[in-house]
C-alpha cells in the first residue's frame, strides 16, 4: 500500500485504539495551553485539535489561553505543571528553536524542561509588498532591482525585533545580495497597517496572515519560503524557483513537561494524530493558512526540533543579532 500523509496519520492514530491503550480516568481534564489570546491562529489550531481529542485522550480537553511575552509565559506555566500529561503546550517552534538565541534569559530550558510530542501544523512565509512598491514589481527579480534602485525605500516590517520574520527577511536580503532595512513594530497589526497603507515597502508574512488581505489588491505576494509551492497558493513561486538558496518553514508543536511518562506521551501523540486525520481539521487549518504535516511521533518530532534549533542558531549568528534582554 502506498504510504500517504493520510494513511500515515491514520496508522499513528490507530495506536490509540489498540488494546494496550490506557483509558483516562473520568476525573481527568487535559489543558492545551496557548501563549496567545483567543481568536488568533494558534488558538484556532488548538481548538480544532482539542475538539477531536475529547473522549479519546481525556473526557474533557480544554484550551487555556495564557498570553504574554510572545509565548514565554505559557511555556513557563507548562514547564512547572505536574508531569502527568494533563498540561500540554501548543506553541510556535520559535519558543524552542529561536528564543534561546534572541533572549539572554529564558524562564525555561527548551530541551531539559519539555518532551516534544508531535507537530501540530506547519506554514510558509511569503514576501509581501504594498502600495509603496510599483505594480510592475511582480517577481523576486523585479523586487531586487527595485530595492537596488530605491535604497532609501528598501525596508521590511516585522512584528518585533528577534522574531522569525526578522530573520527570514535578513536571510532573504543576504541571499539576494541587497540592503533591506529591518523595521520592527510593536505587534503584527501595526506592521500590517503600515504595509497596506504604503508607509513601508514589504514584509515577510506568515502565509495565513496574508491570505485575508489579498482580495483588496493592496497587498501583493511575490514568492513563498517553502521547499515547494503551497497547495494554498499553487500559483505563487518559491524563493528557490527564483534562484535563491532559501527554504524556511515555521510550525506549531505540542510539548509536555519533562518526566511525563513515555506511555502518556505516546497516548497523546496518538490522540493528536487521530484528530489530524480528520478532514475537518485539515479544512480548518487551510482556512488559517496552515498545513497538516505528515504523521510524526515523539522521536521524529524531537529530531526535527533539534535540527531546527541548529538551523535557527546558525541563522541568528549569520545576521549578527545581539540579544537585548
Amino acid at each position: 500500500m502506498k504510504l500517504t500523509r493520510r494513511t500515515a496519520l491514520a496508522a499513528l492514530a490507530s495506536a490509540a485504539t489498540a488494546p494496550g491503550w490506557a483509558q483516562p480516568s473520568s476525573s481527568e481534564v487535559a489543558k492545551i495551553v496557548v501563549g496567545f489570546p483567543p481568536g488568533g491562529a494558534s488558538d484556532v489550531a488548538a481548538r480544532l485539535i482539542a475538539d477531536r481529542m475529547r473522549g479519546r485522550y481525556a473526557p474533557s480537553v480544554i484550551v487555556d489561553n495564557k498570553p504574554g511575552a510572545a509565548g514565554r509565559v505559557a511555556a513557563e506555566l507548562v514547564k512547572n505543571a505536574a508531569p502527568d500529561g494533563q498540561s500540554i503546550l501548543l506553541t510556535p517552534g520559535s519558543t524552542h528553536t529561536v528564543y534561546p538565541y534572541v533572549y539572554k534569559k529564558l524562564p525555561y530550558h527548551p530541551e531539559k524542561d519539555f518532551i516534544p510530542v508531535t507537530m501540530a501544523c506547519s506554514f510558509d512565509f511569503v514576501l509581501a509588498v504594498g502600495p509603496k512598491v510599483p505594480e510592475s514589481v511582480r517577481t523576486v527579480a523585479d523586487f531586487v532591482r527595485w530595492c537596488k534602485a530605491n535604497p532609501q525605500d528598501a525596508a521590511y516590517a516585522s512584528a518585533a525585533m528577534g522574531s522569525l520574520v526578522h530573520f527570514v527577511g535578513a536571510m532573504f536580503a543576504r541571499e539576494a545580495g541587497i540592503q533591506l532595512v529591518h523595521v520592527p513594530y510593536k505587534g503584527g497589526a501595526p506592521a500590517m497597517q503600515d504595509l497596506m497603507g504604503g508607509q513601508i515597502a514589504s514584509s515577510f508574512l506568515v502565509m495565513g496572515e496574508a491570505l485575508p488581505h489579498l482580495k483588496g489588491g493592496r497587498l501583493r505576494l511575490i514568492a513563498s519560503s517553502g521547499a515547494k509551492r503551497s497547495r494554498l497558493l499553487p500559483e505563487l513561486p518559491t524563493f528557490r524557483e527564483a534562484g535563491l538558496d532559501l527554504d524556511l518553514q515555521g510550525w506549531f508543536g505540542f510539548f509536555v513537561p519533562a518526566r511525563t511518562p513515555a506511555e502518556r506521551v505516546d497516548q497523546l501523540a496518538s490522540a493528536i494524530a487521530h484528530a489530524q486525520a480528520s478532514p475537518e481539521v485539515a479544512a480548518g487549518f487551510a482556512k488559517i493558512g496552515y498545513d497538516v504535516p505528515p504523521a510524526m511521533g515523539p522521536r521524529a518530532f524531537a529530531a526535527r526540533v533539534r535540527a531546527d534549533d541548529e538551523r535557527w542558531r546558525n541563522i541568528v549568528k549569520l545576521t549578527g543579532f545581539t540579544p537585548e534582554e
